[in-house]
């Protein structure tokens, strides 16, 4: 009956201090580029909003490849805030991409998943 009593205690507690993935609000997950020059990086700062009762913390974001680069700020969100987290693509590989950037929160069990896409045009021969 004690460990029964512990087990339940211990969820109940992380449970407690866990957000919702719903609490983060992000303006939008995807941007199109569209076409752009080959070797001129392209970036796009994505939006949210803290709507939880305490202060969002994003532990990491990684990209799935060396080409994107997320770039944020570790310092803790307010409540009604809103932070960004700016994503660049280096282009140099012509033809079309699509890249994604996982972000995880501190106490949100689900990451955000951020999604880049676009067109690489190869150099116009002379």
């Amino acid at each position: 009956m004690k460990k029964l009593f512990v087990v339940a205690a211990l969820f109940l507690g992380v449970n407690l201090f866990a957000q919702n993935a719903s609490d983060i609000v992000f303006k939008e997950t995807k941007h199109d580029f569209g076409k752009i020059k080959h070797r001129v990086p392209a970036t796009y700062t994505f939006a949210y909003t803290n709507n939880a009762s305490k202060p969002a913390i994003i532990e990491v974001a990684t990209a799935e490849c060396g080409c994107t680069k997320p770039e944020y700020s570790v310092a803790p969100l307010a409540k009604g805030k809103t932070g960004t987290i700016k994503v660049t693509y280096n282009a140099e590989n012509f033809g079309m991409f699509n890249k994604k950037v996982t972000v995880k929160f501190a106490n949100v069990a689900e990451p955000v998943t951020l999604t880049i896409n676009g067109d690489v045009l190869t150099p116009k021969t002379k």
